[in-house]
């Protein structure tokens, strides 16, 4: 069979993608390279490593990625709905920067144009402010009141059913064409999968609805090539050719479309496309794989010493801590019980090198061995933790490249490369540790390696007005090529400095808008 359309991907971008081109009448096919999900296969803590991490050498498929580069280390999402699966469901629109900077700056008037498609977005995806404050979000607010900056602390727009708590009712959001759905009950468990059937995951909107208009999703199925049929432009349509993801042995099989999407996010996309690049789609942009952004963010634990608090209530992030015009502060949390995070996670320190920080390190357990003790050896860990996110709107670059091996990699492109240690977050970090009497840990590759990590990569194949400046049109069209097209987080072609996933949905919406209804025959 020969499709309209092929979607590699089932995250943001190619979930509206597949709700959109089916509704209008095209024949839609989404690859995954995860498996589906119900409510009852995520883990009931991430001590659950096969349920909860993707590392497919040790046959875990769950829902988390953790990927290691030179400069960076990502975190992101696999199976079907994306990184919706993973995500702390926060929809912030981003400050008018965003708009306003980066290659795609004079293509449009973005702010404008996407506004109504941000409104879409966050109908669709079932935002909600979120109804009340935990202790890890009272933390926050001491800190904003202590650093006078009680207006610019704020609750959170969330892609979560709050309704009655554990109580299910009928589709609350698309007069019944959605599935049920049951009130939140704050557990904290988002990040690694709801078990509740509260959180907003996309298998619960834009790829439910795009199976009822009759979208396909093929699920533990990985691209490794796409090659136009013509071996030119793509005029005449594409030959994709999939294998399965989650076997030991696979037989390739080829699957023709007269459209390709990707949507497979950074780590999918850019991959498979610097692949592709090198045989099958050669006439790609040269700009690929550059102008990579990782939001500048860090994240620190804080760990409470107070026993008689519960930091692990409430959603995944549900406060946050506008500090600046260009940065602010959010806490994330886990459910009780998902303490896994601290076997990798060290006192944190600051320094140029790695030998001050160590040897920082060895200085803090020594003046307080009972404190990292309790963290460390007793079972608490997340009832007592938020993870504190920081990012900023302030712009630098990496660009991932293919080696001889043929893995990808990464240099730094523009302005300084991304570090955990940015002054600005250093007295927040103190100001929240002071608030709620905790001390402060980070993931070992910082301390050790200065290597920050993100949840929010993005770029690799931003939008320019020619492929000398872009990978892509203000279309999403990959230049080069016809037929073709890269939606996802690799077209976010400025710094958002804000959780990416809305701004994602939203440009989704506006590229799929361009595309008319299918001409019947």
């Amino acid at each position: 069979m020969e499709y309209d359309y092929i979607i590699i991907g089932s995250g943001f971008g190619g979930s509206v993608s597949a709700l959109r081109l089916s509704k209008k009448g095209y024949s839609v096919l989404v690859i995954e390279k995860g498996k589906w999900f119900k409510a009852e296969d995520f883990p009931k803590t991430n001590w659950n490593f096969r349920k909860w991490l993707w590392m497919p050498s040790f046959r875990f498929f769950g829902i988390m990625k953790l990927s290691v580069f030179k400069h960076v280390a990502v975190l992101s999402g696999t199976g079907v709905g994306g990184g919706s699966l993973v995500y702390a469901n926060t929809l912030p629109i981003p400050e008018s920067t965003f708009f306003k900077t980066g290659s795609w700056q004079k293509l449009r008037d973005w702010e404008k144009e996407l506004a109504p498609h941000y409104q879409e977005a966050l109908k669709m995806l079932g935002a909600a402010r979120v109804p009340k404050l935990f202790d890890g979000d009272i933390g926050l607010q001491k800190v904003a009141q202590n650093l006078g900056m009680e207006d610019k602390f704020d609750v959170t727009n969330v892609a979560v059913y709050f309704g009655e708590e554990n109580i299910t009712r009928a589709d609350p959001y698309f007069d019944g064409m959605g599935p049920d759905r049951t009130g939140c009950n704050f557990c904290g468990a988002c990040m690694t999968g709801c078990r509740n059937n509260s959180k907003n995951t996309l298998d619960k909107n834009y790829l439910y609805l795009a199976q009822k208009y009759g979208a396909e999703i093929l699920a533990e199925q990985e691209v490794c090539d796409v090659k136009p049929l013509d071996e030119k432009d793509g005029a005449n349509g594409y030959e994709v050719t999939i294998q399965t993801s989650t076997k030991l042995f696979s037989k390739k099989r080829k699957i023709r479309s007269k459209n390709v999407i990707f949507s497979g996010g950074v780590l999918g996309t850019i991959k498979l496309l610097l692949k592709l690049k090198s045989n099958s789609l050669p006439n790609m942009s040269d700009r690929l794989g550059e102008d990579i952004r990782t939001n500048n963010e860090t994240l620190v634990s804080v760990s409470s010493l107070e026993k008689d608090k519960n930091y692990s209530k409430g959603v995944a992030i549900s406060s946050i801590l506008n500090t600046d015009a260009n940065s602010h502060l959010e806490i994330c949390r886990y459910a009780e019980g998902s303490n896994a995070w601290k076997l990798i996670h060290m006192p944190y320190v600051t320094g140029s090198n790695v030998c001050s920080r160590l040897l920082k390190v060895i200085v803090a357990i020594i003046k307080a061995p009972i404190q990292y003790f309790k963290i460390y050896f007793l079972n608490s860990w997340a009832k007592q933790t938020v993870v504190l996110l920081f990012m900023q709107t302030l712009d630098s670059t990496l660009r991932f490249k293919r080696n001889i091996f043929g893995l990808m990699t990464s240099t730094v492109s523009s302005g300084q490369k991304p570090t955990p240690f940015i002054p600005e977050s250093f007295q927040l970090i103190k100001e929240y540790s002071k608030a709620v009497n905790g001390i402060s840990t980070s993931f070992a590759l910082e301390t050790i390696a200065g290597i920050p990590s993100t949840a929010h990569i993005l770029g690799g194949a931003v939008m320019g007005a020619n492929a000398s400046e872009g990978v892509i049109d203000k279309n999403n069209k990959v230049f080069g090529y016809k037929n073709l097209y890269i939606i996802d987080g690799s077209m976010i072609s400025a710094n958002p400095g804000v959780n990416p996933s809305l701004s994602i949905t939203a440009i989704a919406e506006l590229a799929m808008a361009q595309i008319p209804t299918k001409e019947k025959i």
